[in-house]
Formats: structure tokens, sequence, C-alpha cells
């Protein structure tokens, strides 16, 4: 191939990742959209839409720049970053609560920053499953004798590796974060190369543990708080997930208010800025019932098709990527997008449990959204840093 064709073919351009990026700028028009609405209630003094979008630009920013980087360099760094952002975890434990780290909504997890508040929980999910890709990759890589006894060393690995944040972040008092890291575990090991030997009475085992919780928490809740040590208002939210309307004056205001803005959106919505239903802070965890009321069903599924869209493209890339630290990563990425969407409208809808977890790229906020960049970030990294072949190459 001459070098001209060489020169066209590496142009910065065909190394952009644009489907991608047409992807975020569709679920970023439809955050500052919603949030807007949501600001009509009265309930804030402050345009939130106009911060989402300061959040968007710095977040896009920071999202290229780590595209500039390639995802070896990426990967020689991982575990520096991972340890770096548990030091930052451990420190939200140890001190006391100051301006700097304040206690918002019963959690210390927030380094305060004059008006910017970073949340090292959200980062540590990106991190970790750079870390996870890492030391998936390298421990296949140097296995040349694949047995039930290597895959179970693995999965030590792994457990090793997951169970410092988890355990920082729970101590936060952040059961949502901690559910979402569980996630990515699960997506990535999925596609580690473990066996289902192994893998099939894990999750069997964990399937029975989280019904024995449930059924506990149901007809025994006394023992969960007593062995467990999980907080009476932990409890009390699956009580409201369960039976809302009894608890409509306490835990389970927002889940009957954000089925009753769902269901009076019916098929087509009341329209944009029409919202009629109070529901606390609905620009951030329960953006979604807003979505729901304004844009009725239709707009719902719209949304969950661009969700899905996106889920489809970074899988589609997965297959195409040969870097096993990349393919790694993406299917992680994947799996902490699908845990958020799931979850989140999931909670909306009273199919699953309330917790504190963002509809991703929708609700409101920095570091969720800042985090969710530099995932972005590395998934532009790696297709930009792939060798492409085009029509006619050999």
């Amino acid at each position: 191939m001459s070098t001209s064709r060489q020169l066209k073919n590496n142009h910065w351009i065909r190394r952009v990742d644009w489907v991608l990026i047409g992807i975020l700028v569709l679920l970023a028009i439809v955050s500052v959209t919603i949030i807007n609405s949501a600001m009509g209630g009265g309930q804030y003094s402050a345009n939130f839409s106009i911060r989402q979008i300061l959040y968007y630009v710095l977040g896009g920013a920071i999202a290229l720049l780590i595209m500039l980087v390639s995802p070896k360099k990426l990967m020689k760094y991982t575990y520096l970053l991972y340890f770096i952002l548990c030091i930052g975890l451990f420190i939200l434990i140890i001190i006391p609560e100051t301006p700097l780290t304040p206690i918002i909504n019963g959690a210390k997890s927030w380094y305060k920053l004059g008006p910017i508040s970073v949340q090292p929980s959200e980062f540590m999910k990106i991190v970790l499953i750079l870390a996870l890709a890492k030391l998936i990759s390298r421990h296949n890589q140097f296995t040349f004798n694949k047995s039930l006894e290597t895959d179970f060393k693995l999965l030590l690995k792994i457990a090793g590796i997951s169970i410092i944040p988890m355990g920082l972040i729970l101590l936060q008092n952040d059961l949502g974060t901690t559910l979402v890291i569980c996630a990515i575990i699960v997506g990535v090991i999925i596609v580690s190369g473990i066996s289902w030997k192994i893998l099939a009475p894990l999750f069997i085992a964990g399937i029975v543990f989280g019904s024995t919780i449930i059924l506990s928490v149901i007809y025994k809740p006394s023992l969960i708080e007593n062995t467990l040590g999980i907080k009476t208002y932990q409890l009390g939210r699956i009580n409201s997930w369960l039976d809302p309307y009894t608890y409509s004056s306490g835990d389970g205001y927002h889940l009957t208010e954000s089925l009753k803005a769902i269901g009076s959106g019916q098929l087509f919505g009341k329209g944009f800025n029409h919202g009629e239903v109070y529901i606390p802070e609905n620009h951030t965890d329960f953006i979604f019932s807003v979505i729901g009321e304004e844009f009725g069903f239709i707009g719902s599924v719209i949304l969950i098709l661009i969700f899905l869209a996106l889920i489809f493209h970074l899988v589609r890339l997965a297959t195409k990527i040969e870097l096993p630290f990349s393919k790694l990563f993406i299917i992680g990425y994947a799996s902490l997008i699908l845990f958020h969407v799931l979850q989140n409208i999931g909670m909306t809808i009273q199919l699953l449990p309330i917790t504190g977890i963002p509809l991703p790229f929708i609700s409101y906020g920095g570091s969720s959204l800042w985090s969710l960049m530099c995932g972005i970030g590395v998934l532009l990294s790696i297709y930009y840093h792939q060798p492409k072949q085009y029509p006619g190459e050999k």
C-alpha cells in the first residue's frame, strides 16, 4: 500500500469512534433538556441544566485527553491510579467531618473544593475496571496450562483486588456504589475465561443469598440488623419497595410519587415542562420519572433504545478489538452502564429496590458524569489506537 494511502487511512478523523460520540451527544441533549424541565417545579433556586452543560464540556475535554493516551500506557499506570484512589477513600473514613470532607445525605463520600464536590468512589468504578482488565489479561497471558486450579487462583486474585475498594466504599455508607462494583465484577468474570464449573455454583449461591436476605427483611428484620449490621433505613427501603403505599409518608414517598408521575404520563406524556407531580430531587436519581411524566411511554422507550444502542455498540466493539485488556475494559464498562440503567429505571417503576444510583449520562451530577466520561475516554482511546483495516488492504 502506498505511503499516501497509509496517511489517508491513519488520518485522525477516521480513527475516532464517531458512533460512540453521536450516541453521547444524544444522551447529553436529553440530559440537559430533562434537567431544565425538572427546574420548572420551583423547588430549586439554581438552574442545574446550565451546570450540567458545563459538566459535559469539562467531561468531554477529559475524554478527549484520555483518548490520546494509548491503552498500553493506560494499562501501565492502572495500579498507580488504583492505589491513589484507595488512599483517597481511606482518608475519607479516618478523618472527622470537615468543610473539605462533609457528610451529605448521611454519607461522607465527597471531597468538597469550593463549589466543586468530587466523589472518589465514582472514579474508583472506572479504575477498578482497568485494574481487573489488567489483572485478568496478564493472568491469562502467563497461564500456559489452564485448569480449574488456575481458574480458582484467578478468581482469588479478582476477589483480592476488588474487596479493598468495596470495603472502603461500604464503610462510607454507600451501598449503591458497592452494588455497581458487584455488577462490574460479575460482567468481567463472565468473559474472563473462568470455567462455569466454578462460576455456576457461585452465581447460584449468590442468588440464594440475595433471596434469603429479602425474605429475612420481610419476616425477620432484626436478624439482618444484628448479624449483618445493615442500617434500619436500608431495610426500610426494601419494605417500601415491596409495599410503598403503606410507607407513603416515609421511605415509600419517592416511589409512590414516581409511580404516579410515570403512570400519569400515559402514552405520549404531558409535554415538555408540563410536569405536575412533585418529586424531591427529581433532577438526580428520579429523573426517569420526569421523562415518563412529560414524554410518556414513547419517550421512555426512545431513551431506553438509545441506551440499548450504546450497549450494542460496545459489545460489537469488543468483538473487533485484539488486545485482551481492551476487550475486558469494554465489557466491564458495558456492565456498569447496563446495571445503572436497569437499577435506576427499575427502582422508579417498583421493579427493584430504591438505591442512590443515577441514570448514566442523564442524571445531574459532576462526579458521576466525569467518571463516566473518563470511561468514554478509555473507549475512544481503544478505538483510536486500534490498527484499522480498510477495503483492498491485506
